[in-house]
């Protein structure tokens, strides 16, 4: 039988005031960091990107600003309110056209 992920109970009343502009790139700053399960929330400049690579499933929810995110070699345009499902082992990656802010859900290895 699997093990119950075992996370305390937390609550954040603006997510999106844990983001951290940083003129280096992203800086995440993770609301869960487990073995099985990771979430994050993060932020770009304008300009920024996140370079492609690999990952496990992840599940990225756009919550301000707008860019385009790559799954593969397709480019989706991103802002506000826009969801992303990145399966595992596919390729993803970013780039901020504004200043954006995701939140990003991430299954452990």
């Amino acid at each position: 039988m699997p093990t119950a992920l075992t996370i305390p109970a937390a609550h954040y009343a603006a997510v999106r005031d844990l983001a951290i502009f940083d003129g280096t790139g992203a800086r995440p700053q993770f609301l869960v960091d487990g073995e099985k399960l990771k979430v994050l929330v993060a932020a770009l400049e304008p300009g920024q990107r996140i370079p492609a690579h690999p990952e496990t499933l992840a599940v990225y929810y756009f919550l301000e600003g707008d860019g385009v995110m790559t799954v593969n070699d397709e480019t989706i345009p991103v802002a506000a309110g826009a969801a992303i499902i990145a399966p595992a082992g596919a390729t993803r990656g970013m780039e901020a056209a504004s200043q954006l802010v995701f939140l990003a859900a991430k299954a452990g290895n």
